[in-house]
């Protein structure tokens, strides 16, 4: 027969003064195994775990229960009967270290008893060979019993938000790709929350990855498209929306306003979540694909704008300091001069960026590493988890390789420059266009209304601008988007092409001139 000893470790936890129950398995010579129980309790109550008889002849006495105690002791747990000044109380009453040390009891308790649960349960040859992993494995087993549940079970335990979570880890995107789906994310717990304190009928709604379905999703696509008026029409509905999101989401978010979304947002939140359920089903976690039969839709953008290779030059050969001075007080009060020494640096990162053409989010990720023999080479975040990434490869110019020398050992995280946030170095792009004088208007497509608006480019400048600078650039001189995507890391057949091919009357002059 089987038996089970207790005894107590001899470290001690220094904040409780707790040590931990160790574990004996044995039965005679055929074994004798030894493991930690994980849980902790009082030395002084140890006894009582194995014999009480034996605890109260050491002089321990536990005070199971009690029929009175002080006003202080009897506030702490929770009691408050007075009778002519005294304290009086008819229900039995435990001590918190006293109700601790029972709940261990409790557990310790329930380990014996599955340890020999498991026991029983093995033929006679495992029963010969019992081992401490063994042991340790059914300790483990009592304590995160969905630990060693199938698969399908344990993922089905799984809250909706949990696995989003994990999905951002899995996937590891990038910081701007994680933030855009942490937006989604939020999006989608404010519309669980609005469905269940609006719909009658849905007062349980959740987003249960099993059963939601194309109704579900066409409602939530609606949902996106009016919040910002939901929102305006039901403003203590959104106060509490807007603060109380699920436990699971870990990044923290400020209580923010919402803002209107246009179309483009919104099929590019929605391609977001398909790719989520995408994943969900190719890894087994459900058969459910709540999309099939769902048009996503595609982005329409306007002609891209970009600066000219003289426009370029120009930003990286300005003393941003002396036309800084030129400025008027009031231009001057919106970029102060203690801002230059910073400017100056976010300008040669982004004429960098120009010059190699990478998202942001790639060029954050870059050393020195990532260069060899005067070219840059990287896998971009964006098609990594594709069955045949696109490697970019870009061979760096005089003036690339001057500013990757410049700025060497600058970066305490080893990176080819020191960076700040993506926002502040999009601040910071408009502020460097606006000193240099790169004022002029261009057309751009309004995101919201669709209809074509006219903006100075200083202020609709960002860091995406720099890579449309490049395969602008490179496209007018080799007219091949499989050669520009080569080094921008486009994948083949890319439709972003599409929109530089109209982009120069040069080119058009071109043909002609060709064919006079």
């Amino acid at each position: 027969m089987a038996q089970i000893d207790l005894r107590l470790s001899a470290k001690m936890q220094k904040e409780t003064q707790r040590s931990e129950v160790l574990i004996r398995f044995f039965r005679g010579s055929k074994f004798d195994v030894y493991g930690k129980s994980g849980v902790f309790i009082t030395p002084k109550y140890f006894r009582y775990f194995v014999n009480r008889t034996a605890t109260r002849k050491t002089g321990i006495n536990i005070p199971d229960k009690v029929e009175s105690v002080t006003l202080e002791e009897a506030e702490k747990c929770g009691y408050s009967i007075r009778k002519s000044g005294e304290i009086v109380i008819s229900a039995r009453l435990e001590t918190e270290d006293v109700k601790y040390n029972r709940e261990q009891k409790d557990k310790i308790d329930g380990i014996r008893k599955f340890i020999g649960t498991a026991y029983e349960a093995l033929d006679k040859d495992a029963r010969e060979s019992i081992s401490s992993e063994w042991l340790a494995e059914q300790i483990d087993r009592f304590h995160n019993p969905e630990k060693y549940l199938p698969f399908a079970e344990r993922e089905a335990r799984k809250s909706f938000y949990s696995l989003m979570e994990e999905y951002i880890t899995k996937k590891q995107f990038s910081a701007e790709h994680t933030k855009a789906f942490r937006v989604l994310m939020r999006s989608l717990a404010r519309y669980e929350l609005f469905v269940r304190e609006m719909v009658k009928d849905k007062k349980d709604f959740s987003w249960d990855f099993n059963k939601v379905g194309r109704e579900d999703i066409e409602d939530f696509e609606d949902y996106m498209r009016n919040e910002y008026d939901l929102a305006t029409q039901y403003p203590k509905l959104y106060e509490k929306l807007l603060s109380e999101y699920p436990v699971e989401i870990s990044s923290k978010h400020k209580t923010q306003k919402l803002h209107k979304r246009g179309e483009n947002t919104i099929v590019k939140l929605k391609k977001k979540l398909k790719a989520f359920f995408l994943w969900l089903y190719e890894t087994g976690r459900t058969k459910n694909r709540p999309f099939d039969g769902i048009t996503i839709g595609v982005e329409k953008y306007g002609v891209p704008y970009y600066l000219t290779i003289d426009e370029r030059n120009q930003i990286a050969d300005a003393d941003l300091r002396m036309l800084w001075e030129q400025l008027s007080d009031e231009e001057k009060k919106k970029i102060p001069e203690s801002s230059l020494g910073s400017l100056n640096v976010q300008r040669d990162i982004f004429i960098f960026q120009c010059l190699i053409g990478c998202r942001v989010g790639d060029l954050m990720r870059l050393t020195s590493a990532n260069i060899t023999d005067g070219v840059l080479e990287y896998v971009p975040n964006k098609t990594k988890d594709e069955d045949v990434p696109a490697k970019a490869r870009i061979p760096l110019g005089k003036r690339a390789l001057k500013l990757v020398q410049q700025y060497s050992g600058t970066d305490k995280k080893g990176r080819l420059f020191p960076f700040i946030s993506a926002d502040k170095f999009n601040d910071s792009i408009k502020h460097v266009l606006q000193i240099v004088g790169i004022t002029r208007i261009v057309q751009v497509r309004n995101s919201l209304t669709g209809e074509t608006e006219s903006k100075r480019i200083c202020d609709i400048a960002s860091s995406h601008m720099a890579r449309r600078t490049f395969v602008g650039a490179a496209y007018k001189q080799v007219k091949d988007p499989n050669i520009v995507g080569k080094m921008s890391g486009h994948a083949e057949g890319s439709r972003a092409f599409a929109r530089y091919r109209n982009i120069d009357d040069e080119m058009l002059k071109d043909v002609i001139k060709s064919i006079e």
